[in-house]
């Protein structure tokens, strides 16, 4: 037994690990029946509260509970988040492919574009449609047939046509990233669970959305111009007093207006903190509901609000709230830092500022921005440039709000806010603060996105109902299990007591296949399932080939170990030729294919391995712990 036992715990662990993995897609599972069971014991209630209540308005209220009950718990959003994804055919949702238009790219950068120059774009345009050459590569050679060089409309008359091309390749290059990160954003904000943005090919994007059904929304969504905005934040003291006035609103007190209005941003914390200490959190909560979730810092000079990021949400409808809009002046608005500035007890943190509705400036005049290092502290930097126009009211802003800090918006929510020290003559500024140089990276085709935003067409969109997904979870579940049901049965009828053990193997092998599924995060999609299905069938090749050579070899008169041992060395060579070409296969689909393709040939390779494991492990300890207990064993 001791030469069993490494096998017997390599396989518990790979047991244990997997069911670990699966453990919160089966949480989600519950927490879904138990949320639904909720929500329909609600609708039932507004309907016998409220029977002229329209579907619209049913829908919302629905929503906003089943909101609630996901914020109420974190265990609900943290179990969703690491379940087996599901792809748009099982749950449901919108795919769209967009193209990014960099005809009019290039038609917006060129120097004085005459009609020749149309003429031949336009023709560039329609050949690059029909072709995978990229539309500059056509553009390009378009015009040195009819002899005239790129420096005519690019660059300057001293590049040569190779190094004003290889900059023109960069800059279309640059536009799909820029539309990727706009389109992340926008996707993010909206609160797409599990989206799927990649690239494909010179210049197209391919986004998958699940659980959106509106196409209106979703063409919105994507096609919509980035928005650049700098806007200056209100004073400390100011939003301060903002805050405390919604505060005392939301905790039902009757604001005093002439205290509130005398009370600083020190004097506040002060109060709030020695309230604190006096109170219990609960308390706390329901004296400060504002304050509760939106912290700020007694020692900093600022007043921005760290809010965690499960906590988002419930400051969003706090402000969006009438009562509180009353008191939140016109001019001025809440908003949220683009992303977590740390992360405090396994939680994001993000910043709420408060800045003037109106911007200052618009991403339309930055002509240009690049990410660098400061020779002087070696941090991380982005230098912009602006057009005269820009420059002339960037000298202004910054002239007259020295010392004041200016937010740099981009679709509503704050990537920086830099302190302005001074009148910034000539449209030249730099923007710190950044981690590192791919963050800076990141900031700068956020500045060229709105600065040079490359117009994008939605060529194709395919919408999938949640009614139509269930139905694919449930037909492709029911082929699965009626798949494995028949090839178990005839394994078990044909090789007797050996082919129960190829069964027990191929419970293992689906088990092995979905937990790394969920491990890694991937995608389970309707023809990843009939991979699974095909794997089935695969694995038990595996247990075929060597049962036949173990009955070869008893036939011989060798003893049952003996055969064993005989049996499977001599079917390795066929398992694994045979494997190994199916996964190289798969590797090629999954490389050159995409979308549904690419979710057939992950559970195909993920099947394979899992499959040589359950048959070459897991089949030869059961084999040999029953030669040990001294077991006959049958093969039909």
């Amino acid at each position: 037994m001791k030469e069993l036992r490494f096998r017997f715990i390599l396989i518990v662990l790979a047991i244990a690990l997997s069911i670990y993995l699966l453990y919160p897609t089966y949480v989600d599972y519950q927490n879904s029946k138990d949320i639904g069971k909720v929500i329909q014991a609600k609708r039932a209630e507004l309907l016998t509260n409220n029977p002229s209540i329209s579907e619209d308005q049913l829908e919302k209220v629905l929503l906003s509970i089943e909101d609630s009950i996901k914020l109420a718990d974190p265990s609900i959003r943290e179990a969703r988040l690491k379940r087996v994804k599901l792809g748009l055919d099982l749950q449901g949702g919108m795919r769209v492919v967009l193209e990014v238009n960099t005809a009019k790219l290039l038609e917006k950068i060129a120097n004085n574009p005459d009609d020749i120059f149309r003429e031949i774009l336009e023709s560039a345009s329609k050949e690059a449609v029909l072709s995978d050459e990229p539309i500059v590569d056509i553009f390009a050679r378009k015009l040195s047939e009819k002899g005239i060089r790129l420096s005519r409309y690019f660059g300057s008359i001293r590049e040569d046509d190779s190094e004003i091309l290889s900059n023109l390749k960069t800059q279309t290059d640059d536009a799909v990233t820029r539309a990727m990160e706009i389109i992340r954003n926008r996707v993010d904000q909206y609160g797409v669970s599990e989206p799927s943005i990649q690239k494909q090919g010179e210049r197209r994007v391919i986004i998958e959305l699940p659980g959106i059904a509106k196409e209106e929304e979703a063409r919105q969504l994507l096609q919509g111009t980035a928005l650049l905005e700098f806007k200056l934040l209100k004073d400390p003291e100011f939003t301060i007093n903002v805050m405390k006035k919604i505060d005392e609103t939301l905790a039902g007190k009757l604001a005093d207006e002439n205290d509130t209005t005398s009370t600083s941003k020190d004097s506040a914390s002060t109060v709030d903190t020695s309230s604190n200490k006096q109170l219990s959190a609960e308390e706390f909560a329901k004296e400060h509901p504002f304050f509760a979730v939106a912290l700020i810092n007694p020692q900093s000079q600022t007043a921005d609000a760290y809010v965690k990021a499960d906590d988002k949400a419930k400051i969003q409808r706090m402000l969006s709230r009438p009562d509180v809009q009353n008191v939140i002046p016109n001019n001025v608005e809440f908003a949220f830092s683009a992303k977590p500035i740390g992360v405090q007890d396994g939680q994001d943190i993000f910043v709420l500022y408060l800045v003037n509705k109106a911007a200052e400036l618009t991403g339309g005049v930055i002509t240009n921005a690049m990410a660098n290092i400061d020779p002087n502290t070696s941090a991380a930097i982005v230098s912009m440039e602006m057009n005269s126009e820009g420059a002339t009211e960037w000298a202004r802003i910054t002239g007259a709000n020295i010392d004041k800090r200016c937010a740099i918006m981009l679709d509503g929510v704050i990537f920086s806010a830099p302190v302005i020290r001074g009148k910034i003559p000539g449209g030249r500024s730099q923007i710190e603060g950044m981690a590192n140089l791919e963050e800076a990276k990141l900031l700068e085709i956020v500045l060229k996105a709105g600065a040079l935003p490359a117009p994008v067409e939605i060529i194709e969109e395919r919408t999938v109902g949640p009614s139509l997904g269930q139905d694919s979870i449930s037909k492709g579940l029911n082929s699965a299990i009626l798949g494995y049901i028949l090839v178990a049965v005839f394994m078990v009828i044909y090789y007797q007591k050996a082919g129960t053990v190829a069964a027990a193997a191929l419970t293992f092998t689906i088990l092995f296949i979905l937990g790394v599924l969920a491990g890694f995060g991937a995608t389970l999609t309707l023809p990843g399932i009939a991979g699974v299905v095909l794997t089935m069938g695969m694995a038990v090749d595996a247990n075929v080939l060597i049962y036949e050579r173990i009955r070869e070899e008893l036939s011989t008169g060798k003893t049952v170990k003996a055969a064993i041992d005989g049996g499977f060395s001599k079917a390795y060579s066929a398992i694994f030729d045979s494997n190994i070409t199916t996964f190289f296969t798969g590797i090629i689909l999954y490389q050159f294919g995409s979308g549904p393709v690419q979710g057939f040939a992950l559970t195909l390779m993920i099947g394979i391995v899992a499959s040589l494991f359950s048959a070459l492990v897991i089949g030869r300890l059961l084999f040999d712990f029953m030669v040990v207990k001294g077991q006959k064993i049958s093969l039909g």
